[in-house]
């Protein structure tokens, strides 16, 4: 029904944005990833939308790029997915992750996303995989940059994991390390992510 609105960024919370376009204020449910691309409330912003219907409410939901809403929008399609639980795979893995762990049926990369477990990551990648296929260059499940940046991030969180950190505390730390720098090592992801927790 909308596409996307574009207005002035009223206010920013974790979970929720607001924009005034033509003076009305709408009220937009984010994911953490959303969250990060956000510029300073009083900016002018773009965000595509969905809205979400229930018998007893409508709901929108604002994503800063096309593919996280696509992306959205197929998790919502997995049985026992609703959109509370696709913001959080959305909020603890980026799309590009998302996308390879279901085409390389690696369930255990969205285990530690919170609200999924080990049977719904199984449906969640039984379910969408082909959808995804279609979506995806011939080939991109292979590109070196993109397992590279997947098994950094892996070995950073466990890393952290093994310290005694929360994994959803890690991976939204490592998440943002890697969104500004991937050029970096285990270890230095390790000891950048360790000061975000910290000042947190």
């Amino acid at each position: 029904m909308f596409a996307y609105f574009r207005g002035r960024l009223v206010t920013v919370l974790p979970d929720e944005a607001v924009v005034e376009v033509s003076g009305i204020a709408y009220q937009f449910l984010i994911s953490a990833t959303t969250n990060r691309h956000l510029p300073e409330p009083g900016s002018d912003i773009l965000l595509f939308s969905h809205l979400y219907v229930r018998e007893d409410a409508l709901q929108l939901y604002g994503f800063s790029a096309e593919d996280e809403r696509q992306l959205f929008r197929l998790l919502l399609l997995t049985s026992g997915v609703g959109p509370k639980l696709a913001l959080a795979v959305l909020s603890g893995l980026q799309v590009q992750e998302i996308h390879d762990a279901i085409l390389a049926n690696d369930p255990e990369r969205l285990y530690g996303v919170s609200g999924v477990g080990k049977k719904t990551a199984a449906r969640i990648i039984l379910e969408l995989r082909d959808k995804i296929l279609k979506l995806t260059p011939v080939g991109s499940m292979a590109a070196p940059a993109s397992v590279q940046k997947s098994r950094l991030r892996d070995d950073a969180i466990n890393a952290l994991v093994t310290l005694g950190f929360a994994r959803t505390t890690v991976q939204k730390a490592v998440a943002t390390i890697l969104e500004q720098d991937t050029g970096l090592t285990v270890e230095e992801v390790v000891k950048s992510a360790l000061v975000s927790i910290h000042k947190s």
